[in-house]
């Protein structure tokens, strides 16, 4: 069941939300408010969630705010739940089929990990990304040599298109802002054979 957002949740315009550069912290600001209202908010709270790339834990602290209990974050780096690499997630304790939710932005184009999250996903479960697309990235990567936008963290070497990613159907799928892909994937099928994910 869904709850509406309580009234004393966080503030997304609080600085801990937003970079430390002030000329990105209101843009900064700006995205995640609208990835809460197009992706979090959405989220039931009764929802077992894993955030592949969780960085700062904005994600996690909004949604506990929202009254999610079931929520973990995965990164390389802490102040994540679970630190490592989420490709080696049997060595991190993840089970198999135990996530409803996957949420990943800006993560999958690092690292090509649909495998995993199909794999740690329930049967039906959601995954929920952005990520750029692909013929704009090096407009992205102009934006931040610009100081306009998150400066990368590693090379972009998984670019893809968000409809045609292999045993996941298409739920929702809108572009944002004509330089990223936006979208809600529901698990189907079988992953036996290796598959790279569409260009």
């Amino acid at each position: 069941r869904s709850v509406d957002r309580p009234s004393t949740l966080i503030s997304l315009d609080r600085p801990s939300w937003c970079y430390r550069n002030s000329t990105m912290a209101p843009l900064q600001a700006y995205v995640r408010s609208r990835r809460a209202s197009n992706f979090l908010d959405r989220i039931e709270v009764d929802a077992r969630i894993l955030e592949i790339g969780s960085g700062s834990g904005w994600v996690g602290e909004y949604l506990r705010g929202r009254g999610v209990a079931s929520f973990t974050g995965v990164d390389l780096v802490p102040p994540a739940d679970v630190v490592g690499d989420i490709l080696d997630w049997p060595a991190l304790g993840l089970q198999p089929c135990s996530f409803d939710v996957i949420i990943a932005f800006e993560v999958l184009e690092h690292v090509d990990c649909f495998d995993a999250c199909h794999n740690l996903l329930k049967s039906d479960g959601i995954l929920m990304l952005t990520s750029p697309l692909p013929a704009w990235d090096w407009l992205l990567k102009l934006l931040e040599d610009a100081g306009i936008n998150q400066r990368r963290t590693s090379p972009h070497t998984n670019l893809f298109d968000a409809r045609r990613v292999a045993e996941f159907k298409v739920v929702e799928y809108r572009r944002f802002a004509a330089l990223s892909q936006w979208a809600i994937l529901r698990k189907h099928g079988s992953r036996d054979a290796a598959r790279r994910p569409q260009t």
